[in-house]
């Protein structure tokens, strides 16, 4: 098992990754349970993964009932937050108590964000099952939901208590969305890490085929790479934090063009924003044209949008920028684009101009 901290003081947690982990999960919870129940909110994709969990709890002691949700990103809304409150409320959860996110990284941002408002804070437990939330949105964290004006608009800083990934159960998980997950994997690499994503040219493909070695490596550096950056900026006040937001100004854009929905997944719309990000950094004439078209050649080797065009979302560029004129780290009207200096130099830029922004999307291939 590897087992990484994330060091926060008082709110320090472990991330324990381990091949078969979920099948041994009740050991573990039951020692923070301390003889409470723990309810469960999964969604309607994770059903064996939730038989798996609720066996493991009933072995080792741990009462437990379920809450199963749909799939998607709907689920991060108003009503569905609404639902889960008042049914954890219904189990008599306590503010000591534990409630388990099993999922994706919808139902983890749910989850979190209910356990951040019920009673004023209870604790919770992450054990994600996509590439996509083992990597990147179960730690740090981050909890919310969207709203009509765009995604994660409402939400709280959260820790979770634990965080439990087996990397086995992405052998149930459609390619499209390893494919997604691994994104967030490349955008580490991206950010500060060259050597990283080297490793990703050199190993995606293992990676996305299921290789177990390549998997588990990928998925403890990522998590080790983003423990670091929260220990620095829990709340993204120095700057820091905010490069974890590489490829998302224009992402989030195109995922609130597309209506939130599976016409284009999170890690697509990340891949695509990055590709974009670096064409953007390389046409300022910040980054060598290479680093751009070898990070689009990535993308496009690995199977995911490397940019406008390839996302599939048709939008002017004037309706793109509008939607990133919401985005939540808007301040003074002005929004911090993550730009790039080359491949693992990714920097915060709080001055770029939007009628900018909006004539370079103008220049790209629809």
């Amino acid at each position: 098992m590897t087992v990484l901290t994330v060091a926060l003081g008082a709110r320090s947690y472990d991330v324990r990754i381990e091949a078969g982990l979920l099948a041994r999960a009740g050991d573990v919870v039951a020692a923070l349970a301390k003889g409470r129940p723990v309810p469960i909110v999964a969604d309607e994709n994770v059903a064996p993964h939730l038989a798996t969990l609720a066996r493991s709890l009933a072995d080792a002691g741990v009462a437990s009932e379920a809450l199963v949700l749909p799939a998607g990103e709907g689920t991060k809304s108003w009503a569905m937050l609404e639902r889960t409150v008042d049914w954890l409320l219904a189990q008599g959860v306590e503010r000591s108590d534990h409630v388990i996110a099993l999922g994706g990284g919808v139902i983890g941002d749910l989850v979190g964000f209910a356990c951040s408002v019920m009673k004023r804070g209870c604790r919770f437990i992450q054990v994600p099952t996509t590439l996509l939330s083992q990597v990147d949105s179960s730690v740090g964290g981050k909890t919310g939901i969207n709203a009509r004006a765009g995604k994660n608009l409402v939400g709280a800083f959260h820790q979770p208590a634990l965080v439990l990934i087996d990397p086995d159960v992405l052998d149930t998980l459609p390619l499209r969305q390893v494919r997604a997950g691994y994104a967030e994997v490349v955008k580490y690499g991206l950010i500060d890490d060259l050597d990283f994503f080297a490793w990703c040219e050199a190993n995606g493909a293992a990676l996305l085929a299921g290789d177990p070695a390549a998997r588990e490596y990928a998925i403890a550096h990522s998590v080790a790479a983003k423990a670091r950056i929260v220990a620095e900026d829990e709340f993204e006040t120095t700057g820091k934090r905010a490069l974890l937001n590489l490829g998302h100004t224009f992402g989030h854009a195109l995922e609130a063009e597309a209506g939130f929905s599976d016409r284009l997944l999170h890690g697509e719309a990340v891949a695509a924003g990055c590709g974009l990000a670096f064409d953007y950094s390389a046409q300022a004439g910040l980054c060598a044209g290479d680093d751009a078209a070898r990070v689009r050649a990535h993308w496009r080797a690995s199977g995911l949008p490397d940019g406008l065009a390839a996302s599939g979302v048709a939008a002017s560029p004037a309706r793109l920028v509008e939607h990133m004129r919401h985005d939540k780290k808007a301040s003074g009207g002005r929004i911090p684009f993550l730009l790039a200096r080359g491949i693992g130099r990714t920097y915060l830029d709080r001055d770029v101009d939007l009628s900018e922004v909006e004539r370079f999307l103008d220049s790209q291939p629809h």
